[in-house]
């Protein structure tokens, strides 16, 4: 997992709060730092890399089916990142709007809350969560007109999923099912087809491992949060399901994370390469033993999410395992290249 350097009393410098930032959701004395450190707090960017991860795995899925137009998929993936911190920014209005954040609740703990914490006005995160979404609906219809109108479908029901999954979603036990849609089908096939301008169906059952450890991570945020939730009316699956219960189900989707990488390759689906997904093994081993011990009562040292526990384990696991999974994809593409070479 990863973790930032032991906070000092000097100011970090601009890049170091920046990375900071990104890698663990929080920068000691964030009131008063810059605007871009302020904003990757607000944005929660420490969890961009899960949308990072899918769309390169949309490309890589693309580049190996069909011939790519390279600046349309990095625009791709641009247009989920800005999708990305405008749900998160929405997520915080809305929560504080229906008196779900509060200082108790583990959101402003465990790190500063945009609103609660004096960073943002609720106007000024709503400003914000506008902005971005009207350069992602720019954006969108320049790829339509560019690419197609079925565009539109994939950002469309990314923001109807987005906008419906605080308010109803998450209360009716089908937020991580949500989860798993938006970062596996949608996100990744959505790239895949702004980048090659068609989709197979062997695109769209490569997006489902990934998917899934997406969903993972969210189950485990809200088993750290399951008492709170309780109180607050949302029924989340570990509401549903119960704390040992929710822990066994993560330890089933990391195990069937792999089971759908072998089907695949077993398959034909992709290439062989993507079995390098294995070399996350070891996480999986440390995250597999968090997720059979008890939390424990206090953080560890330099632990910035506190009291966030079970979904660090598995952030911890999906970030080496998607990267891992690029890099199989991109190796499906490479190795035939150079063998013909040969």
């Amino acid at each position: 997992m990863t973790t930032t350097a032991k906070i000092s009393t000097p100011p970090l410098p601009l890049l170091k709060r920046w990375k900071m930032a990104y890698d663990g959701c929080n920068v000691h004395a964030v009131e008063t730092s810059d605007s871009v450190t302020k904003w990757l707090v607000i944005s929660r960017s420490c969890v961009f890399s899960m949308t990072i991860t899918s769309g390169l795995i949309g490309v890589m899925l693309a580049a190996e089916n069909f011939a790519v137009n390279w600046g349309l998929a990095f625009l791709a993936v641009i247009g989920l990142i800005i999708a990305h911190a405008a749900n998160n920014i929405l997520n915080d209005w809305t929560d504080v709007r229906t008196g779900v954040d509060t200082e108790d609740y583990p959101r402003a703990q465990y790190s500063v809350h945009p609103i609660l914490g004096g960073l943002t006005t609720p106007n000024g995160l709503l400003k914000a969560f506008f902005i971005l979404t009207l350069t992602d609906a720019a954006l969108m219809v320049y790829l339509m007109s560019v690419v197609g109108p079925l565009v539109a479908v994939f950002a469309v029901s990314g923001f109807v999923l987005s906008v419906t999954y605080t308010g109803i979603l998450k209360r009716l036990g089908v937020g991580e099912l949500t989860a798993m849609v938006v970062w596996g089908p949608l996100m990744i096939a959505g790239t895949a087809y702004v980048a090659a301008g068609q989709l197979s169906s062997n695109i769209w059952w490569a997006t489902l491992p990934y998917g899934l450890i997406v969903a993972s991570v969210l189950v485990g945020k809200h088993i750290d949060k399951i008492e709170a939730d309780i109180g607050v009316g949302i029924r989340s699956v570990p509401v549903l399901l119960g704390e040992k219960r929710a822990m066994l189900l993560n330890k089933a989707t990391f195990v069937i994370f792999y089971v759908l990488v072998i089907t695949l390759v077993a398959l034909q689906i992709t290439g062989p390469w993507i079995l390098l997904s294995f070399f996350a093994i070891g996480r999986l081993r440390t995250t597999w033993k968090m997720y059979s011990e008890p939390k424990p009562a206090k953080p560890p040292e330099d632990w910035t999410v506190w009291p966030l526990w079970y979904v660090a384990w598995a952030m911890y696991f999906n970030r080496k395992a998607g990267e891992f999974f690029i890099l199989g994809l991109l190796l499906n593409i490479l190795v035939p290249k150079l063998i013909n070479l040969l």
